[in-house]
């Protein structure tokens, strides 16, 4: 099945990241790989099922990978692939953008 990506690559990254914990998630993993149990706790206010639907979609499009291991309890891992770890550059941005507008703004 081919892919239909949008003509504009702004439309583009947003269809891949433009959801508040789709960022969050890269931004834990960009420190290395994550249980499910890490994330949820680092996100915070995330639902289960909310970031179950967010980790899905984002190993589908393939910014990160979902190892499980056949233990009990379940352990099920995450880790960015090249494309995520790619992402690290607008994140970096929004770092720098975001802790400029936050001093001028207190």
């Amino acid at each position: 099945m081919e892919k239909i990506l949008p003509a504009c690559p702004v439309e583009t990254t947003l269809m891949l990241i433009g959801d508040k914990w789709k960022v969050l998630i890269l931004r834990d993993l960009m420190h290395g790989t994550k249980r499910f149990g890490e994330l949820k706790k680092s996100i915070g206010t995330v639902s289960q099922k909310v970031l179950t639907a967010q980790l899905r979609d984002m190993e589908e499009k393939g910014l990160l990978t979902r190892k499980a291991y056949a233990e009990v309890p379940p352990r099920v891992e995450y880790t960015l692939t090249q494309t995520g770890y790619s992402l690290k550059p607008v994140l970096d941005a929004m770092v720098v953008w975001g802790s400029a507008y936050q001093s001028e703004n207190q």
